[in-house]
């Protein structure tokens, strides 16, 4: 659930970059990171899908599914460096002023 609350916030975030526009000073630095976040989120979720086909049970395929998991920890890992930076770069939502221009 952490992970689809995960991507569901980099979504977000996004949203929000892009509703800013290029005007804010961080905007294409945060679109490269947080595409990049959702990139490898949607790697590791199809690499793990595949991680979870592979026979266990069979010897012969333990290097590749440990090579596999470690794969996905280092994934894992960068995405949270990622998501690391993309806080550090702070995402706000455009402010709508309502107050009456004379």
């Amino acid at each position: 659930m952490l992970d689809i609350a995960l991507l569901m916030a980099n979504a977000s975030q996004l949203k929000a970059v892009i509703d800013q526009g290029p005007g804010f000073g961080f905007y294409v630095p945060l679109v490269a990171l947080i595409t990049i976040s959702l990139v490898l989120q949607i790697s590791v979720g199809v690499l793990l899908i595949f991680l979870v086909r592979y026979d266990l049970n069979n010897p012969a395929k333990h290097a590749k599914l440990d090579f596999l998991n470690n794969l996905a920890t280092g994934l894992v890992f960068i995405i949270v460096v990622v998501n690391i930076f993309i806080t550090a770069f702070g995402v706000q939502k455009p402010v709508v002023d309502l107050a009456p221009r004379q």
